[in-house]
């Protein structure tokens, strides 16, 4: 069997850009589009066996008809070659309210030729699977207040009630694993986290609020290969061992926290009785993101200094670009934020986060009272929370003032 595997496409992300006039499509949308062809064209010149999409087509569950239309498009190009094509439901693809039907749900209804929808847990065999010789577990998104909902349990505890979840899922899916052919090779497809993940920005996927699979259902030996999506960093949660747990990662940069992510999808060879061979294909072309950040603490040569920590205008070509800067406030009218963009008008786009510093408020030593201190000892104390250098030659104008006022009163 030879697999191809993706996930998280996420098309209608059109969060940064512009349109393109002659397709009147976002350019972010057409990012995506274009890697999803790069996909499509993979599987069909290379006469795969399967094609597993693990979820999360759109950004939300009630996608445009426009994205919708070219979504199926690719779709109808796996089908027309006679790929066998799995869709598995992600969180993102399903609505939140009971009987609203999920963002995929057409090729479902009109019954697309090898072309199957997996919208609930079930286990499938060749005779649903256009006659292949291999077998699948699917677990699409399943949401919690949906699962909570359908278990009678007592529990009041949280931790206690997704225990007792774990526990029926982790039955459900050992009772499908005794029951396939052990002469076929088996896959699991799964929308979900898996503990021990890593999301983008090294945060560990650690059980907690959200329902996470255990490492030990998805790492069992019966098990020929794992098919995942949720997670947009690419990775193998059972990386050098059998069978591979793979999460591709999501197709495009969604934002700055997959900036330094590449981007795949999976061809996969299964072989009962052999490990299965797994190749990451990096999908080229995929739009850059950089990000920088500068923390400002003098006053000379403010913007001189933010252009310098920017990329080469090589770099920046058609890349979507980031500056966080950290300023006191008061240098607020140094940045010359119209010479940045001019430096960066060969960027897709150019983002300037501007996070102004307050100094904090000036603390009175406890067993003081503001009444109890003259106004030349408010002022010194002010000068010494500001780091004044010149609080010396500041204090005698000070004084001269005040004792001027003092003789005019």
């Amino acid at each position: 069997m030879k697999l191809l595997h993706f996930a998280d496409a996420h098309i209608d992300m059109a969060n940064y850009g512009r349109h393109d006039p002659q397709t009147g499509l976002p350019l972010r949308v057409l990012d995506f589009l274009k890697s999803l062809d790069t996909i499509v064209d993979a599987a069909i010149s290379e006469k795969v066996d399967m094609v597993i999409f693990a979820g999360d087509a759109y950004k939300d569950r009630s996608p445009a008809p426009t994205f919708q239309r070219e979504w199926g498009k690719r779709i109808i190009r796996l089908s027309q070659a006679k790929i066998p094509t799995l869709l598995l439901v992600g969180n993102h693809d399903l609505s939140p309210a009971m009987g609203r039907a999920h963002a995929i749900q057409e090729f479902d209804t009109l019954q697309v030729p090898y072309v199957r929808v997996l919208q609930k847990p079930e286990f499938l065999t060749p005779a649903d699977l256009w006659g292949l010789p291999i077998q699948v577990i699917a677990m699409p998104w399943v949401s919690r207040s949906g699962l909570m909902a359908s278990i009678e349990t007592s529990a009041v505890d949280v931790k206690e009630l997704f225990e007792s979840i774990e526990t029926r899922i982790s039955d459900l899916v050992e009772g499908w694993m005794s029951e396939a052919d052990s002469s076929l090779p088996l896959i699991m497809t799964a929308h979900a986290s898996v503990e021990g993940a890593m999301f983008g920005a090294e945060r560990m996927v650690m059980l907690g609020s959200d329902l996470v699979l255990p490492t030990s259902l998805v790492k069992d030996q019966r098990l020929n290969y794992v098919a995942m999506g949720h997670i947009h960093k690419p990775q193998d949660v059972n990386k050098g061992n059998q069978p591979p747990v793979i999460y591709p990662g999501s197709i495009e940069r969604i934002d700055f926290g997959e900036a330094e992510d590449k981007k795949f999808f999976i061809i996969a060879h299964l072989e009962k009785g052999k490990d299965t061979v797994v190749e990451w294909r990096e999908i080229d072309g995929t739009r850059p993101f950089i990000e920088r950040k500068v923390v400002i603490r003098s006053t000379e040569n403010v913007t001189a200094e933010l252009i310098h920590a920017l990329p080469t205008v090589d770099r920046m070509v058609d890349a979507i670009v980031k500056l966080t800067v950290e300023y006191p406030r008061e240098l607020d009218v140094l940045i010359d934020e119209n010479a940045l963009r001019k430096h960066t008008e060969c960027a897709f786009e150019f983002h300037l986060a501007k996070r102004p510093k307050t100094e904090a408020r000036v603390r009175i030593p406890e067993g003081q009272a503001v009444s109890s201190l003259s106004p030349l000892e408010l002022l010194n104390q002010y000068f010494e929370s500001a780091k004044i250098k010149e609080s010396d030659e500041l204090q005698r104008l000070a004084r001269e003032i005040i004792a001027e006022d003092e003789l005019d009163s």
